[in-house]
């Protein structure tokens, strides 16, 4: 037996979400392995014993997916901002102040300031590790400058 994947979807996709969903606690993960899920069942031409032989082949595929989202690498090692602050040594308050705010800009911003100011990377350096125009690298630093400028100063405002 074999069902199209489209009817399978349409049938078993809220429950390999909340089974992936309980295992990676996050619902983009949770969405990815539901992908991940029906893709393997396109590709896998497998013929099946009946309906109930596909769901319970579908939930432990899901399951096993989940698992190996939870045991990668990256999943494993990520941290949150505010821990990575915490593991940070600075000289003054204000210079850990000011690199939270650049952390907290939108990445492609951050990404150019953080390589110019705090890794000392030219211009032409940026626009050689990111494959970026020169122009594009300064038009993001600019931008970003300016952003950086408009928090602080909120910043400051609100301690007067």
């Amino acid at each position: 037996m074999r069902q199209s994947v489209q009817e399978l979807f349409e049938k078993y996709q809220n429950n390999l979400y909340i089974v992936a969903c309980n295992i990676c606690k996050n619902a983009e993960d949770a969405k990815d392995v539901v992908q991940d899920t029906f893709i393997q069942y396109y590709s896998f031409k497998k013929e099946f014993e009946s309906e109930q032989h596909i769901r319970a082949w579908l939930i432990r595929v899901a399951i096993n997916k989940a698992k190996n989202m939870n045991c990668a690498f990256w999943r494993k090692n990520k941290m949150s901002l505010e821990d990575f602050m915490e593991t940070l040594v600075f000289e003054t308050p204000e210079s850990e102040e000011l690199f939270e705010t650049v952390m907290n800009l939108p990445e492609k911003y951050r990404i150019v300031i953080h390589l110019f100011y705090y890794e000392d990377y030219t211009i032409h350096e940026i626009a050689n590790i990111l494959k970026l125009s020169e122009s594009n690298v300064k038009v993001r630093l600019m931008r970003g400058r300016v952003l950086l400028r408009e928090k602080l100063q909120e910043g400051w405002e609100n301690d007067e």
